[in-house]
């Protein structure tokens, strides 16, 4: 049951994807991404990891996409216009040999037998084994992160105001 749950949610998070890339308006490429979310989030599930599921509901297919659309919607961005598909007659074929040598190389040579991965037998995905892990071994990336997203905070404020008069 876990692999055809794989599977399906796997396919969606790739359809999804690929419709990101694809489809002119934003709004709809917003919903798009919001379904890539959902399914990683399913995925994660799947592997055991329950707290990095939530997390990825919650930061990122509600949060991050809530900006993403107040950021669409704030620039007023109108559909884009298509222009003519003549690179796909080179490019389809190329692309789908690139990926398959790729898939095949990256199966054969980085990946060997044992470190195949098995549905639920990952038990590092809760609360208190993340927060260890934050807080010990990556301390220093997790603050810099901060300082890091407040230096950006802080430089959208500047450039939104208006000049005052």
């Amino acid at each position: 049951m876990d692999v055809i749950l794989f599977l399906i949610f796997a396919v969606v998070a790739v359809v999804c994807a690929i419709n990101v890339v694809v489809q002119t308006h934003p709004i709809s490429s917003a919903l798009s991404l919001v379904g890539v979310m959902g399914s990683l989030a399913v995925l994660y599930l799947l592997l055991g990891a329950e707290f990095i599921a939530a997390a990825q509901v919650i930061v990122y297919a509600g949060a991050i996409m809530v900006l993403f659309v107040f950021v669409i919607m704030l620039l007023n961005a109108g559909a884009e216009t298509k222009k003519g598909r003549s690179y796909l007659i080179p490019g389809a074929p190329l692309l789908i040999v690139f990926l398959g040598l790729m898939a095949y190389y990256v199966q054969r040579y980085l990946f060997p037998e044992s470190a195949v991965v098995r549905f639920g037998g990952f038990t590092g995905g809760g609360p208190k084994d993340i927060g260890n892990a934050l807080f010990t071994t990556y301390l220093l990336p997790f603050e810099v992160t901060s300082i890091l997203i407040l230096v950006a905070i802080i430089g959208a404020v500047v450039l939104a105001r208006k000049e005052i008069e």
